[in-house]
C-alpha cells in the first residue's frame, strides 16, 4: 500500500485507499490521489483527534460556500478560517504545531495559512515560522506553503528578499526552491506579482545565488522565473543569462536553465 504509484486519474484512485486517505492514515502520493479525497471525511475523521471537533459544522459550511471548490480552494478556505480561530484564541503556534507534524499531507496543507494570514506578524516572522511546510517531504504541502506566503512576499518586497537570500544558502533544496517558486513574476494558480513584471531586477540576489545550482528541482524554478520575466521584460532575461553564459564557464546547470529561461524569447 505504502509504495503505490498511485491513480493516473482521480477516478481511477481504488477504493480502499481513498478510505485511508481520508482517514488521514496515509499520505497521497501523487496529484490523482490529492485531487481524489473528499477534505469534508478528511476533516471529520482527523479534527476530533487534535480538539477541533467543534469546529468541523463551520469548516463544512465555508467549502458548501465556496463557487469552486477546488482541491486547492478548499484548502485555502479552511486554513484562512483556521487562522481566523486561532488567532481569536491565541492559539497559532499551537494549532500550527498539530497540524503541519499530522500524517496526513493534506491536513498539513492547511498550516502555513496560520502564520500567512496573521497580520501581528511581519513577512519575514511568518517565513520563518512555516519554515516546516516549506521544507516538507511532501509536494503538495511545499506548494500550499508557497501559495499561502506570496500575498505576504509580493506586498513586502523589500523585506522579503533580502530574507530569502539567505535562504537560498540552504542545505535543502525545497528551501531553496521555495525563494524562486514564490516569488515567480506571473506564477501558476496565483496572482501575479507586478512589481517583479516590470522591475526583475529586484530579486536578481536570489537569481544570482541560484544560477548554477546542483538540484534539477531548483534549476527548473529558476528557469521558470526568467520564462515569467521574459514575457514582460525579454530583455532583462536576454541580457542575464548571456552574461551568465559567459562567466559559467560551461557549467552545465547554468546552461540548462539558460536554455530553458529563453523558451520563450523569440516568440
Amino acid at each position: 500500500m505504502l509504495a503505490r504509484k498511485g491513480a493516473r486519474k482521480p477516478a481511477d484512485v481504488p477504493r480502499e485507499v481513498l478510505a485511508l486517505l481520508e482517514k488521514g492514515e496515509i499520505e497521497t502520493v501523487n496529484l490523482s490521489e490529492w485531487l481524489a479525497l473528499d477534505q469534508r471525511k478528511l476533516i471529520g475523521n482527523t479534527f476530533p483527534a487534535m480538539g477541533l471537533e467543534e469546529l468541523i459544522p463551520g469548516l463544512e459550511t465555508v467549502i458548501d460556500e465556496l463557487k469552486k471548490a477546488t482541491a486547492i480552494k478548499v484548502i485555502e478556505a479552511v486554513g484562512e478560517q483556521l487562522s481566523e480561530y486561532a488567532l481569536s484564541e491565541c492559539k497559532t503556534d499551537e494549532l500550527f504545531e498539530k497540524l503541519s507534524t499530522h500524517p496526513a499531507d493534506t491536513v498539513r496543507c492547511y498550516a502555513p495559512y496560520l502564520h500567512a494570514r496573521d497580520s501581528q506578524l511581519v513577512v519575514n516572522e511568518q517565513l520563518e515560522k512555516c519554515l516546516i511546510s516549506v521544507s516538507d517531504a511532501h509536494f503538495g504541502v511545499r506548494e500550499v506553503a508557497w501559495m499561502a506566503l506570496r500575498p505576504s512576499i509580493a506586498e513586502n518586497l523589500s523585506l522579503a528578499i533580502p530574507f530569502l537570500e539567505e535562504w537560498t544558502r540552504s542545505m535543502d533544496e525545497n528551501v531553496r526552491r521555495f525563494t524562486t517558486e514564490a516569488t515567480r513574476p506571473r506564477g501558476v494558480w496565483c496572482t501575479h506579482i507586478g512589481e517583479l513584471k516590470e522591475h526583475p531586477e529586484l530579486a536578481l540576489p536570489l537569481l544570482e545565488m541560484l544560477k548554477a545550482d546542483p538540484a534539477r528541482y531548483v534549476q527548473n524554478s529558476v528557469a521558470n522565473w526568467l520564462n515569467d520575466a521574459s514575457k514582460t521584460r525579454p530583455d532583462f532575461v536576454s541580457d542575464l543569462t548571456q552574461s551568465w553564459l559567459m562567466e559559467s564557464e560551461g557549467n552545465k546547470a547554468t546552461a540548462y536553465i539558460v536554455k530553458r529561461a529563453r523558451r520563450s524569447l523569440g516568440k
